[in-house]
């Protein structure tokens, strides 16, 4: 009797063994797309492809040579510019995508900035893609874990002596110590990524989202903090911490990353 048990329950496992194997031989692999990463999401998040990094300088000029698009801050003939001498914002005439502070031309591997929600969409459109929502936006800096860090990488902005993001050191507005080598943006991917292998989804540049901002619902959202970001001021580089404009503004700090749905 007991050796017909035994039978049985070796039966039995070896059936729900080659059962899970058959299924995992089974199972459709999600291939991300070229520069993508795939977010399993969750039971409140459809899965997702999301940029591992911010748009860059020439993937923006890809965008504008093939379109002929005009940025708003090109048809404005001024965009948001802040002087490190003074401390203050202005608008200055000739900043656009290309010319950031309207005079050093901006690398081509470093995030595009000077470019409008209106303009983000527009890339993302061209692309096949769209702007994530602040909610896919923060799951992916968060790894596509449940539980929450403080940043995307982990608990603390500097580890073993090493910057982890493109900040802000010293006292915003007055003084910035450029201890990470960095006055404005860096190249993309220069200070690592997260498990999911995004890089700058913290610091450098603020990023648009999608959502309209919940307490000035004529601006929209940015999230992930930017290189004018002082933790003592501005800790916009955590997880869950959000800047807002109007859609129709670019300034020399803000850029943008698209994510792809699983359908498109």
């Amino acid at each position: 009797m007991r050796s017909k048990i035994t039978i049985l329950s070796i039966s039995v496992v070896l059936f729900f063994s080659v059962f899970f194997i058959l299924q995992q031989k089974i199972k459709p692999q999600i291939q991300a797309f070229e520069g993508m990463a795939y977010v399993q999401g969750n039971d409140n998040i459809k899965p997702y492809f999301i940029d591992k990094t911010p748009v860059t300088v020439a993937q923006f000029r890809d965008f504008v040579e093939a379109t002929h698009y005009k940025t708003e801050s090109e048809k404005f003939g001024d965009s948001g510019v802040f002087d490190f001498k003074t401390g203050e914002w202005s608008l200055v005439k000739g900043a656009n995508w290309q010319y950031p502070d309207a005079k050093g031309k901006a690398p081509d591997n470093h995030p595009v900035t000077q470019v409008s929600w209106n303009d983000a969409v527009a890339y993302c459109q061209w692309a096949k893609k769209r702007l994530p929502t602040k909610i896919e936006y923060d799951f992916a800096a968060n790894n596509a874990e449940e539980k929450f860090k403080t940043y995307a990488w982990g608990e603390k902005a500097i580890e073993n002596g090493k910057y982890k993001a493109n900040f802000w050191q010293g006292s915003f507005p007055q003084y910035n110590s450029n201890e990470d080598g960095f006055l404005t943006t860096s190249p993309v991917g220069f200070f690592g990524e997260n498990k999911l292998g995004l890089s700058d989804i913290g610091g450098n540049v603020w990023q648009w989202v999608q959502d309209n901002d919940p307490e000035k619902p004529s601006e929209k959202l940015q999230c992930g903090g930017s290189y004018l970001c002082d933790p003592n001021v501005c800790h916009g580089f955590k997880i869950g911490n959000t800047s807002t404009t109007s859609p129709e503004t670019g300034l020399m700090h803000v850029g943008f990353r698209c994510v792809k749905d699983i359908s498109q």
